[in-house]
């Protein structure tokens, strides 16, 4: 089906069923255990064969939801041998500009997620695991704290877990609004009641994590998705979707479309089906400037065949246009959006977020924001541009590259830099009439 048949987009409900099919009480334990909730659980640990898990998972390949994209049981397969304790940390820091779709998660379907903390903990030989959310998710915090408390009472957490002989405790830790902690080590740093930044990798968290011991640190969608992948086969999940990009994401649509919100997506739908379709296309019958299909810290694209035509697919993405899927996030502006402005407020957010620690991305980043600031209000210079990419080449050599390059620890630093890349690529005559270049004169 596609938007030039004229018949609906639909999405593929999996990780999203229940919440969509029961909004008033998706959240509660009843519901969950009333629609298979736990069934997976039971099955796995009356079993006793955690390879099992593995293997189906392996056969599903499951890509991390978080915006990294990386293989799940490639993670699983990196823990080190016999060496213990280890931990599984659920990472519900979601603080990308625009991304909502794990807080959905935590606020309507908290069991789902908790029951693929222990089948996860189970697979990989954790007893002890912890789910660190984001410190303004206050409704989320609440009701995965009484999730917690529904499912010890059922038994499902504590000792000896249904007559299994497996132990696992959960532990929910609340961050304090750091988007850095976002990043998987800054994330450890602070559960470890340290300051929120990153660590210099390797070793990667997968060998040296929480409490130096090996550790797996999942996304909140990776997690609720595991117990799905069980409950149909591995190869059954991975006949979704289309490639290496099998199954379904959440994705979250904003800005200036017609149905913004939550939408859990089939991989193989075209841009264009998801904007037109399931967004219900450009509000107030404007059109479509450009867009950013993988959040804000990854690269634009624009109103055009190729770009619209493009098919939702991790890989194809990057290799054809130079952006990525990101954090799930879909931010679409209409002709009436300057991309000066846009760019600024990314670089404003990026700048303030910056922990410091690399000083390509605490210099960087101000300086960004402030070269955007007098650019997008009226006081920019004709060679802005120009120094808008020489300050982004400290930050990411070759800065038109996708994936990017990074002088950092990690990500953040780069990030602003894809704003700026695609003014350059799509919007440079725009910038420089707005910045004076064509009468010649500087303002």
């Amino acid at each position: 089906m596609s938007v030039a048949s004229g018949k609906p987009i639909e999405e593929t409900r999996i990780v999203s069923r229940r919440l969509r099919d029961y909004p008033d009480d998706s959240h509660t334990i009843e519901r969950f255990m009333a629609t298979g909730g736990y069934e997976v659980l039971r099955d796995v640990l009356k079993a006793g064969d955690p390879s099992a898990i593995h293997a189906h998972v392996k056969a599903s390949g499951l890509r991390g939801r978080g915006g990294a994209n990386f293989p799940s049981a490639v993670k699983w397969e990196s823990l080190p041998a016999d060496v213990y304790p280890r931990y599984l940390v659920i990472n519900a820091d979601e603080g990308e500009p625009s991304t909502f779709k794990d807080r959905l998660l935590l606020e309507r379907d908290p069991h789902q997620l908790i029951e693929g903390v222990i089948v996860e903990s189970y697979a990989i030989g954790s007893t002890l695991a912890f789910i660190y959310i984001r410190g303004e998710f206050a409704l989320g915090y609440d009701r995965v704290m009484t999730a917690l408390e529904e499912a010890r009472a059922k038994g499902f957490i504590g000792k000896n877990i249904l007559g299994s002989g497996f132990d696992l405790e959960i532990v929910v830790h609340r961050g304090a609004g750091a988007y850095i902690c976002g990043e998987e080590s800054a994330l450890i740093e602070s559960l470890e009641g340290k300051r929120g930044m990153p660590r210099i990798k390797p070793p990667l968290p997968i060998h040296v994590g929480v409490y130096s011991k090996p550790t797996v640190v999942n996304n909140v969608e990776t997690a609720s998705t595991i117990p799905h992948i069980i409950r149909m086969g591995g190869e059954e999940y991975a006949k979704m979707g289309l490639n290496r990009s099998t199954g379904t994401r959440l994705a979250a649509i904003s800005g200036h479309v017609n149905k913004p919100g939550v939408y859990e997506l089939e991989f193989g739908l075209t841009l264009r089906e998801i904007i037109y379709g399931i967004a219900g296309g450009i509000r107030d019958d404007r059109e479509l400037k450009f867009f950013l299909p993988g959040g804000a810290s990854f690269q634009w694209l624009i109103n055009t065949d190729e770009h619209l035509d493009q098919i939702y697919d991790i890989d194809d993405i990057t290799a054809k246009l130079g952006t990525t899927l990101g954090s799930g996030a879909i931010m679409v502006y209409d002709e009436t959006t300057d991309p000066l402005l846009v760019a600024w407020r990314l670089a404003k957010f990026y700048a303030h977020e910056s922990c410091g620690k690399c000083t390509p991305c605490r210099e960087g980043t101000d300086w960004l924001e402030k070269i955007l600031y007098r650019m997008s209000h009226g006081e920019g210079r004709p060679d802005d541009m120009d120094m808008l990419l020489d300050v982004s080449r400290g930050m990411s050599p070759d800065v038109m590259r996708a994936p990017f390059t990074q002088t950092t620890i990690c990500p953040l630093g780069p990030s602003p830099v894809s704003a700026v890349a695609s003014l350059q690529k799509y919007f440079r005559a725009e910038v420089e009439a707005a910045c004076g270049v064509a009468a010649g004169v500087a303002r």
